[in-house]
């Protein structure tokens, strides 16, 4: 019985991974995107396709962790002083998007007959856009960073941070359970309100400690379970105190986000969350009741239709109004006129607590299913329907006088010199380093720079390798900056990578690594005290720096030889023997 038992769930594991790998390389082969990919895959794999699942819902519930771990990420990337700066957007532009389509949808409810308060139920699940599917696209535009990817994101949080109060009004406005207590509700607030204050006071005062502790035991996998337990040690403790674990995970994120572990943990979290994100969207798919919808189709079709032409009018309407432009408006509308993954729960909330019939339910979640499934696809057609039509440059200022970004790795005697040029050019400078100590001790004295293994792709990336010009690679592991100069020349051909030598041996290393500029880290303060010694001697200055000259000249000369009349013979004097100048 064990046996059979572990080869059927294995059999689940190889149906679910076979699934994604077929559909998402084909669907994004298509031009329809990775979300499309998974969706579809999860209604053929299905209950309602080829059945080889017959429980959605117990997907689903493991999946969520997907979307928590997402929103871990996102909160990594919103420290405190930027969720301030943001605010006028979550809480002004987010109440006013809420609130608008909010509205014309629960009107749109009761003009079909609906009672106020199923209206409102309908309508505002469907106003609480998809995280996952929102973040996934902008994530994939490369939007995520921009002002209008800004806008949405500031949006979604407050759509995320709504679900709390929109499942303790549901609890309100429920008819009385049989042997309820009267207090209940009351308590059910003190366990939110406590559960909070817990997360905050771990955060504040536990969690960077416990990675200083185990950032100096140098052990990887000890780091990557540290990290997954304080993602679904913070959902727990939300869940426990009745609240969404999205909104636990996304706290804890905010928590570190100034952390100097903070690109490590992003990096640590990346693989999990991209696979259960993807689950996700599988057992989303999986949920869409095609029973439902052959027995209600009309009123499916034509709900999802209506809800996401009244949402998109909602959004756009919103967007002019606080000044977007029309390309900006259009395109935040069509890629949130969908409903969202909290919907589920608040129409599952509603059904347990009689506020809307089970028939009611599952044609809402159907209705939102879809149009999950159609965002990617109207997304499509939008822009092919633009054609080439020109950008809209409202509010773009013109790129002049540019200072482009810099990734800084290893954060010793060397590169702290090093990282002045790019502060005095006002550069926005990310700085990391893998020893603990020395990341604590630079951060004591003014510097912002985050723990993290430049040796690692996924690190790198976190570190936003992917949007420097510069890549500055200062460690004092010359096997280290090899490899680093390998990685980053591999995987981020738009920076420039400059790399501090060991010695000769290690600089032919890094010339056939392709980088871009190389300097042995004493060459040139060996070059200034050889001069200040021959002035000293009695030579003029410019005596002085013609033997210098002379130096460089023919340890370049021995350099070309070395390389043994390579392809890179002809470019030694551009990477070697030169000061080193501000790009």
């Amino acid at each position: 019985m064990s046996a059979a038992s572990t080869s059927v769930d294995l059999g689940h594991v190889v149906a679910l991974l076979g699934a994604a790998v077929v559909a998402v390389p084909l669907f994004k082969r298509l031009g329809l995107g990775t979300v499309l990919g998974y969706l579809a895959a999860g209604v053929v794999i299905g209950p309602f396709g080829l059945r080889l699942f017959q429980d959605p819902q117990a997907i689903l519930h493991t999946a969520e962790l997907g979307v928590v771990m997402f929103l871990f990420v996102i909160g990594l990337e919103m420290r405190p002083s930027h969720l301030w700066s943001l605010r006028r957007d979550i809480f002004g532009l987010g109440s006013l998007q809420v609130g608008a389509c909010a509205l014309v949808l629960t009107l749109l409810g009761l003009a079909v007959g609906l009672t106020p308060a199923v209206a409102f139920v309908c309508g505002m699940g469907f106003v609480l856009t998809s995280t996952a599917i929102v973040m996934q696209i902008l994530s994939e535009r490369g939007d995520v960073a921009q002002t209008r990817g800004q806008k949405m994101v500031s949006i979604l949080l407050f759509e995320d941070l709504l679900i709390v109060p929109l499942l303790a009004w549901v609890a309100f406005v429920a008819p009385p359970q049989a042997g309820a207590a009267q207090g209940s509700r009351w308590v059910a607030v003190a366990m939110g309100v406590g559960a909070v204050l817990l997360l905050l006071a771990v955060g504040r005062w536990l969690l960077n400690p416990m990675f200083r502790v185990l950032a100096n035991a140098k052990a990887r996998e000890v780091m990557t379970a540290a990290a997954l337990l304080v993602v679904l040690g913070a959902a727990l403790l939300m869940q426990v105190g009745g609240l969404s674990m999205a909104m636990g995970a996304f706290l804890a994120g905010v928590l570190l986000s100034e952390s100097a572990y903070r690109h490590q943990l992003e990096a640590d979290i990346e693989p999990f969350r991209g696979l259960l994100l993807g689950l996700f969207f599988l057992g989303v798919g999986m949920s869409l009741d095609l029973t439902v919808v052959a027995q209600y189709w009309q009123q499916v079709v034509l709900g999802v239709l209506v809800m996401m032409a009244v949402k998109a009018l909602g959004v756009y309407g919103v967007a002019r109004l606080t000044r977007s432009s029309h390309a900006d408006a259009l395109d935040r509308a069509v890629l949130m006129a969908q409903g969202g993954e909290f919907a589920f729960v608040l129409y599952t909330t509603a059904v347990s607590e009689r506020v809307i019939s089970a028939q009611t339910g599952a044609v809402m979640t159907a209705i939102v299913v879809l149009s999950m499934a159609l965002t990617p696809v109207v997304l499509i057609a939008m822009k092919r329907l633009q054609g080439t039509v020109a950008p809209s440059m409202d509010g773009v200022a013109p790129a002049e006088n540019l200072c482009g970004k810099v990734l800084l790795i290893g954060f010793g005697r060397f590169g702290q010199i090093v990282s002045q040029g790019a502060i005095a050019r006002g550069a926005s400078i990310a700085i990391i380093d893998a020893d603990a100590e020395a990341v604590r001790d630079s951060n004591r004295y003014g510097f912002q720079v985050y723990f993290g293994d430049g040796s690692r792709l996924d690190v790198l990336h976190a570190a936003g390798a992917g949007q420097a010009r510069a890549i500055v690679v200062c460690v004092d592991d010359a096997e280290a900056a090899t490899r680093i100069t390998e990685l980053c020349k591999q995987s981020f051909p738009q920076a420039q990578v400059l790399v501090r030598a060991w010695d000769r041996e290690h600089a032919l290393a890094l010339v056939q690594a392709n980088a871009d500029y190389v300097i042995r880290e004493t060459f040139e303060s060996a070059l200034a005290m050889g001069r200040e010694t021959v002035i000293a001697l009695g030579a003029t200055s410019d005596e002085a720096d013609a033997w210098m000259a002379e130096q460089r000249e023919r340890d370049s000369a021995r350099f070309a030889l070395e390389m043994a009349g390579g392809r890179f013979a002809g470019r030694d004097l551009l990477y070697f023997n030169r000061p080193s100048e501000p790009s």
